[in-house]
């Protein structure tokens, strides 16, 4: 599960960094009116980042197979979950643009959208394929903070018996 969630989280912050920062000349809108190219790039950024957690969901659906889309269509509750996401995905673009400072996107900028949230599929499936230590990473990282909390718990009893002799010689 790692895995994804690092692959994810690199692709999704990289196109999004990309998209915020060169977007206007990555989507041709430097010949438009400036505010309104700049209301296109964010809504396009706004929708290609919910597009790719309805995307990504089908990933953490079967975090360890490579076929994501066995029985999904069993799963109702799963199916209507998505759908009710990516059609309210399409209302708050396309028409509730005041309520959620969005402007409706063309089709090509659809496309553009739904191209960088399918592109997390072939990423999750390159995921898996790294291989996972027999020997969780975790534990590498545990045995030296176990170390550090024990030698914290020395030097507080070291403390605590400093002051305690303290406390013993002001009381005689």
């Amino acid at each position: 599960m790692w895995r994804n969630l690092l692959i994810q989280a690199v692709y999704q912050v990289a196109v999004l960094l990309v998209l915020n920062f060169a977007g206007l000349s990555i989507l041709r809108l430097n010949s438009q009116e400036r505010e309104y190219a700049v209301d296109v790039k964010n809504s396009l950024i706004f929708n290609a980042f919910v597009l790719c957690q309805i995307f990504n969901e089908f990933n953490a659906r079967k975090p360890d197979e490579i076929n994501v889309f066995s029985g999904v269509t069993k799963n109702r509750l799963f199916m209507s979950i998505v759908g009710i996401t990516f059609v309210l995905q399409i209302l708050i673009i396309e028409f509730l643009g005041k309520f959620t400072s969005t402007v409706k996107l063309n089709w090509k900028q659809w496309l553009i959208s739904i191209v960088i949230a399918i592109i997390s599929w072939p990423l999750a499936v390159l995921g898996k394929l790294i291989p996972v230590p027999a020997i969780p990473v975790s534990y590498y990282f545990a045995r030296p903070i176990q170390r550090w909390r024990a030698a914290i718990q020395r030097w507080r009893a070291a403390i605590h018996r400093s002051i305690a002799a303290r406390i013993a010689r002001n009381a005689m």
